[in-house]
């Protein structure tokens, strides 16, 4: 089913428009590492004003080891790196380790890690830099639990003010559940943040199961970033392939899905995605269905519309735009 692109209601940068100034949310895991990648090689286009380690796919002390392999990996420096919370707000903490290894980055010999995190915590950094910033001029590009997010909006009321508009990488309609049978594993991890962010009244952008299961880590795509012959290009095959296994097994598919650098070719390449405003509420009280997203997606109801849901995405042209970027790297 084919809806209006994403760009008919989340209002895409129009060329000649000065770059969006970034901050990310992470907790990289393999993909998000490749979504990292692809943001760091797109410097006409994003200002890196920080990236925040969170817990989810592994424990905060390995994600915030994690940002610094990639970035260190891309040789990139001068991009402040914070620590997030280090666990959901009311539930403990699961995490992934099953797909991504212990590390979150298993699958690729990275050398040791030469940089460290900012003193300053993570949820003060996002209300610093959101508050030096114009009016909705903020992106946040939001990979992980929306913990710290949901921690600054508690404390800080005001930067939603600041914020244009935050693009995740989080729930599912038609596809349902990936860590359980009713909840995506990002919501799952910290509903009660999820339910924050979604009830904020900032302009938000949701890219759900229900489109990176569209979007298949085929052989022939895993090799295309090898044959770019950088070793950038040599690690995402490696990365992807580790993390694979899991997800093949499961799901029997010809790939296995691509979840995080939904955000960065979203933000790229707006017209490859489609889908409609609707409302999205998380469900909070019940242990079944714990971190579900109700979307509303038939609108049913009268419920605000708060959430840009995207069901659809071309995927030969993202692949395509994606190794394009990552053949940027060394």
């Amino acid at each position: 089913m084919r809806e209006h692109p994403a760009h008919a209601s989340a209002l895409p940068l129009e060329k000649g428009t000065p770059v969006r100034d970034l901050i990310c949310i992470t907790d990289p895991g393999q993909e998000q590492a490749v979504a990292l990648l692809s943001i760091v090689a797109s410097p006409h286009d994003f200002t890196v004003l920080g990236i925040i380690a969170s817990a989810g796919n592994t424990t905060l002390d390995h994600t915030v080891e994690n940002v610094f392999k990639v970035l260190e990996l891309a040789g990139v420096e001068g991009v402040p790196v914070y620590k997030g919370v280090p666990q959901p707000l009311l539930r403990p903490l699961v995490t992934a380790a099953h797909v991504h290894g212990e590390t979150g980055l298993d699958g690729y010999d990275f050398p040791p890690v030469v940089g460290t995190p900012e003193e300053e915590s993570g949820v003060s950094a996002l209300i610093r830099l959101c508050r030096a910033a114009p009016p909705h001029s903020i992106t946040i590009a939001q990979f992980s639990s929306m913990t710290t997010l949901a921690v600054a909006l508690s404390e800080a009321p005001d930067i939603a003010g600041h914020i244009a508009e935050i693009v995740m990488m989080a729930g599912a309609y038609f596809e349902v559940g990936n860590i359980t049978p009713a909840a995506e594993f990002n919501i799952y991890v910290d509903p009660h943040a999820a339910a924050i962010v979604l009830g904020s009244g900032i302009r938000l952008v949701m890219l759900p199961l229900d489109i990176t299961h569209q979007l298949r880590n085929t052989r022939a795509r895993l090799d295309a970033f090898s044959a770019l012959g950088n070793e950038c290009g040599r690690a995402v095959d490696q990365l992807l392939t580790f993390s694979e296994t899991f997800d093949l097994a499961k799901y029997g598919w010809d790939g296995a899905p691509l979840h995080g650098p939904v955000v960065p070719l979203y933000l790229l390449r707006p017209e490859l995605f489609h889908g409609r405003q609707i409302n999205a509420r998380v469900e909070t009280g019940s242990e079944l269905t714990m971190g579900m997203l109700v979307a509303d997606y038939w609108q049913i109801t009268d419920l605000p519309r708060n959430v840009f849901y995207a069901r659809d995405v071309d995927a030969d042209p993202f692949y395509e735009e994606l190794t394009a970027r990552i053949a940027r790297l060394r």
